[in-house]
């Protein structure tokens, strides 16, 4: 249990260290080469929010409607 900790934690601590060195990176990068990176970062993260957010109402909607149908007689 305690590696599992262990491990959480440094793949945290690996990730910050990942995306703080991109950050730094980029910004000693040509401005129009980090404007493009940076709205295509943008692009993506907000596509994969919105899909994540249609597939959670969705998965709702799903389960009312077998709710419904369960429940009709004839």
């Amino acid at each position: 249990m305690a590696n599992r900790t262990l491990k959480r934690r440094l793949v945290r601590l690996a990730m910050s260290l990942v995306v703080g060195g991109s950050v730094f990176q980029l910004g000693s990068c040509d401005p129009a080469v980090r404007a493009t990176v940076l709205a295509g970062l943008e692009q993506t993260t907000g596509t994969l929010l919105n899909t994540v957010n249609s597939a959670f109402f969705i998965s709702l909607q799903d389960d009312e409607e077998g709710a419904n149908t369960s429940l009709t007689t004839t």
